[in-house]
């Protein structure tokens, strides 16, 4: 699990490096290459370039084509309200979709290798052992949090994106773990994030049908139940930078189209 929020950190943290770089770059070529008192023509393009908006790059239903990203709304899009049947396609779509079975293949890689429960036995076998749980684990999870839950609270499970044009990266930053706390309900009014808090707990509080006697422990399914959370944290975090790390890594030109 560490593994998984590592690498999303890395991933949001290109995101703040890229824009960056890129400014410096662009000061730099206007102090060298425009000459002390530029003619008409040449003060017309660099109004132009002055004046250019910004990239508003939308979100894309996967990151990178292999992590579901089907809750994540573009900044500025507005919606209408969340019905039931929505709510359990997102679930089941960030479950059953090609994307959703990345993570519980690598994390089951994993535990295989540190060998996290010895019942399970190494190898094919072994390997198999892992993967269903972790695929059990997400599947209950994502149908508590998405579905279940939000269907009962009447709470919007969708990311809405703040955006760079709405805040620095350190409010956004903010923002987006705030949203393990606090979310929309079906009116479009800030909330207490019940679906996701105890949606989560629900879920670990489940996997204590399936996994191994050794498993099944208060600390160890309060700690599933925190490491549950601590990754949608991450998860939204990445799911803010994304439109940037896009357009930064497709250099605005042609970036991942919203597939």
């Amino acid at each position: 699990m560490k593994k998984k929020s590592s690498k999303l950190c890395l991933l949001a943290a290109a995101a703040f490096i890229s824009p960056l770089s890129g400014s410096m770059h662009a000061q730099q070529l206007a102090s060298t290459s425009l000459p002390d008192a530029p003619g008409p023509a040449q003060a017309a393009v660099a109004g132009d370039a002055l004046t250019q908006p910004p990239h508003s790059d939308p979100q894309t239903k996967r990151i990178l084509g292999i992590f579901p990203n089907f809750r994540a709304v573009s900044a500025d899009v507005h919606l209408p309200p969340q019905t039931t049947k929505d709510k359990f396609v997102t679930a089941s779509e960030d479950s059953f979709d090609y994307s959703a079975f990345v993570i519980p293949a690598a994390l089951a890689v994993e535990s295989e290798h540190s060998n996290d429960t010895p019942e399970f036995g190494k190898g094919g076998v072994g390997y198999g052992r892992y993967l269903w749980p972790t695929i059990a684990d997400q599947t209950s999870e994502n149908y508590m949090v998405e579905f279940i839950v939000p269907t009962l609270t009447h709470e919007d499970n969708r990311y809405y994106t703040l955006g760079h044009t709405n805040g620095g990266k350190v409010k956004r930053i903010g923002y987006a773990l705030s949203r393990v706390v606090v979310t929309r309900n079906d009116a479009g009014h800030d909330t207490f994030n019940i679906s996701e808090v105890f949606g989560a707990g629900a879920a670990a509080g489940l996997s204590i049908l399936y996994c191994p006697a050794p498993e099944r422990t208060f600390s160890k399914t309060a700690g599933k139940w925190g490491t549950n959370v601590g990754i949608d944290a991450v998860s939204f975090m990445v799911r803010e930078f994304w439109p940037d790390i896009n357009h930064a890594l497709f250099h605005g030109k042609t970036p991942m189209a919203p597939n």
